[in-house]
């Protein structure tokens, strides 16, 4: 990480005007990855599965809605399980950690995955698609392309909520679309949480 003036004992302002700071979390006790790859997936899959039960319904009407309903059930029990074993892959493969890098200022903050863990996720990512492509399984190659991604960004004049949660560490920035999670430690959770609701001008 860059030097520069210290913020904190972990956060540096740097002479490029950025705070950097470094954060590392258990993937085997922390589930925020597992939980949010899997809220990706079933928020996709419901609005497909909708969009069928609708068109079902306009054809046939209401007989088939318990059935669908129930392959919908088994679906996701499916789903979970093949994230699951995607995701404790990954923790091992990964050392049982997720390392991230923060760079953060006026304009946005940026998630990346420190980048000798990046390497591995990519590596990883490649063979899980594969897998995913020769099974036929769109969960597995949807997981692994989730892996592949080593970094977000999140511009501020963008940002619609940001959710605080301290117990965990953890701010989530929330774009329409877009949803990225920092990670501070402890005593600097309120100054990151500050900086950056100060600077979103679009909060809802």
């Amino acid at each position: 990480m860059a030097e520069g003036e210290k913020v904190s004992q972990n956060i540096v302002l740097c002479a490029d005007g950025k705070y950097r700071w470094t954060y590392e979390m258990s993937l085997y006790r922390n589930p925020a990855i597992f939980l949010l790859v899997w809220k990706i997936f079933f928020f996709i899959f419901s609005a497909i599965f909708a969009c069928i039960l609708i068109a079902d319904i306009i054809d046939w009407g209401t007989k088939n809605i318990i059935g669908f309903l129930k392959f919908f059930f088994y679906f996701l029990i499916g789903m979970t399980v093949v994230i699951g074993l995607g995701y404790l892959i990954y923790a091992v493969i990964m050392g049982g950690k997720y390392s991230m890098l923060f760079e953060m200022d006026e304009d946005g903050i940026n998630h990346k995955q420190m980048p000798n863990q990046a390497k591995k996720a990519k590596a990883v990512s490649s063979l899980t698609v594969l897998a995913g492509l020769f099974s036929g399984k769109v969960t597995t190659v949807g997981v692994g392309i989730n892996a592949a991604r080593s970094e977000m960004y999140s511009d501020f004049s963008k940002v619609q909520k940001v959710i605080a949660d301290p117990d965990t560490n953890l701010i989530k920035v929330n774009e329409l679309l877009s949803h990225n999670q920092i990670y501070t430690e402890t005593e600097d959770f309120d100054f990151v949480l500050k900086y950056i609701t100060s600077h979103c001008p679009n909060l809802k």
